[in-house]
């Protein structure tokens, strides 16, 4: 196969991997990588590039940055670059018809999940939230809908119990870049056909927001410690300890399933260098690593050195 020529779309760190794959790939010529526009990020909102972005200048690929990339001053500007593949991966933005049909062989998007489960912006963590016991990664051509494109290829991998939504992110990232290449150049070979998404099994995965992260204690354990796992490291598993003059918020980054428990949910049942005992609505949880608001990420011994907890304390 010739060198291909491609246009690259990623934003988040999910598409650094494959955007190194193909530039140091003989097989392919990147012609440019487009991203999201720099974003003013931390407490003095400085605007930062792309996870994408860093690794294109660092690579020294051009760079393209529309708002909006169904403008059409940028479709145009892409026209012009002539590629033979647009490969798309978490870029943040749905394409028109009018970019999908720019490239001889069309576009292609590397999905981290195995679709049509868990189509959208959040596949990684609600994969996790929902106690599944597998993922995977989806090669897919892509179409106007959203992640609805008929499959190219998929590779599954197994959720862990020591897995949360950071180390499934880097090994499914990794996954899907090898999955790309070999993919891409079975299917220009004619070794790959497309095949169409089942309509049985379809959902969506909507984008986290920070609420999720509440810890309502009701809820069963088991529900808790994915909700701990799938939200690692954002937004975080949080809980409010009841303290004077004021509630005092505490960050959740490691917890573990404990034995069974009658105390109401969210009571503290008990305290020691072992970890922190909640009671939930069935069962309790171990509270293993901790940060109060403020404060750094501690293991529950260095917590509990600096910070007095007693049984009977609640949180909410």
């Amino acid at each position: 196969m010739s060198s291909l020529r491609i246009v690259f779309f990623g934003t988040a760190e999910l598409a650094c991997p494959s955007l190194a794959a193909l530039a140091q790939s003989s097989d392919f010529e990147v012609a440019a990588v487009v991203t999201q526009p720099d974003r003013p990020k931390g407490r003095h909102l400085i605007p930062q590039s792309s996870s994408v972005k860093a690794m294109a200048m660092e690579k020294q690929l051009p760079v393209l940055q529309p708002d909006r990339a169904r403008s059409g001053p940028f479709a145009d500007q892409l026209a012009g670059l002539r590629s033979d593949l647009i490969v798309v991966v978490a870029y943040g933005q749905i394409l028109p018809g009018q970019i999908l049909a720019l490239p001889r062989f069309g576009c292609v998007n590397v999905h981290a999940s195995l679709l049509p489960k868990y189509r959208g912006a959040g596949p990684i963590q609600w994969a996790v939230l929902n106690d599944e016991r597998e993922t995977g990664v989806t090669i897919m051509k892509m179409d106007e809908g959203l992640d609805t494109g008929d499959i190219l290829s998929q590779q599954a991998t197994a959720i862990g119990t020591d897995d949360n939504a950071q180390t499934l992110h880097d090994r499914l990232a990794t996954m899907g870049a090898a999955l790309l290449l070999n993919t891409v150049r079975d299917y220009l070979a004619g070794k790959i056909i497309p095949r169409k998404q089942p309509d049985a099994g379809a959902s969506y995965a909507r984008k986290i927001t920070r609420e999720d992260g509440h810890m309502d204690w009701t809820q069963p354990a088991r529900s808790l410690w994915n909700r701990v796992r799938a939200l690692v490291p954002w937004p975080g598993a949080w809980t409010c300890l009841s303290t004077q003059p004021k509630p005092q918020l505490l960050k959740i980054w490691r917890a573990e399933l404990a034995g069974g428990s009658s105390a109401s949910p969210g009571e503290i049942l008990t305290v020691g260098k072992e970890g922190i005992v909640v009671a939930c609505g069935d069962r309790a949880l171990r509270l293993l690593e901790v940060q109060r608001e403020g404060g750094r990420r501690l293991n529950v011994r260095e917590f509990l050195a600096g910070h007095r907890l007693e049984p009977g304390q609640r949180l909410s």
